[in-house]
């Protein structure tokens, strides 16, 4: 980090911590729940046309030379051949890749993009009517999960791991419906899997061991297509596109 962005970081520290009058604070409060309201409006009205999809989580930080980008553009690629939309957060890295194969594909490829200081631009594949851009995360995080019919989590850093429990505290909490989801990449999750069974599970019991029945754990874009039509096949559904 250099010396300009700890000074910025300093300046934005300092202006949170500022005090504020009471009608500053009500003022900015209800500018704040409009501006929300219209990225919840914007958002539904724009994903219900698109209908339901899959969503692909991963970093942004993934180069295109990467193993997990071109598995991620295979995973992409093979669900939209399969007749599945796909969702992704709109950016470079495994975002990027995931577009990049639905594109590929001739699929549905969805853009939910986050304004960011650093990391996040739109990526050129997301199809031109369905990029969609949003302020606040939890917003975003809604559109996610509202509009997915499974998740597939590449590795990824900590917004990766954020969206990935969200999704498994939404279906554990019975507040969405059992979507699969898909980890890729098994060598990258195991050390995560392994505490979990091991700490949270046997040592602590802060989980239930049937939550793992949640995840999938794959390596190969056969396996991640397998699992979702699995899921559908036992629901006696179809993909919606």
């Amino acid at each position: 980090m250099s010396f300009n962005d700890y000074e910025n970081e300093d300046s934005r520290i300092q202006d949170k911590l500022k005090q504020k009058t009471w009608n500053e604070i009500r003022t900015n409060d209800s500018w704040a729940i409009f501006k929300i309201m219209s990225e919840f409006v914007n958002g539904y009205e724009s994903m219900a046309r698109i209908g339901p999809c899959v969503s692909i989580f991963g970093s942004a930080r993934t180069k295109p030379e990467d193993k997990y980008y071109i598995l991620a553009e295979k995973i992409a690629y093979k669900i939209s051949k399969a007749g599945y939309g796909v969702i992704t957060g709109g950016g470079p890295g495994i975002m990027e890749a995931g577009n990049k194969g639905a594109h590929r594909g001739e699929g549905t490829s969805v853009g939910l993009n986050i304004e960011l200081p650093f990391e996040q631009h739109f990526n050129p594949y997301i199809d031109k009517d369905k990029n969609l851009n949003f302020d606040y995360f939890f917003v975003r995080k809604v559109m996610f999960v509202k509009y997915s019919q499974g998740f597939v989590v590449m590795p990824g850093g900590f917004g990766t791991l954020d969206e990935l429990f969200e999704a498994i505290t939404l279906i554990q909490t019975k507040k969405i419906g059992k979507f699969p989801i898909i980890l890729v990449g098994s060598s990258f999750w195991a050390g995560l899997i392994e505490w979990v069974k091991t700490i949270m599970i046997d040592q602590e019991k802060t989980v239930s061991p049937t939550d793992m029945d949640l995840i999938k754990i794959v390596d190969t874009e056969d396996e991640v297509v397998e699992a979702l039509d699995n899921f559908y096949k036992k629901y006696n559904l179809s993909p919606n596109f």
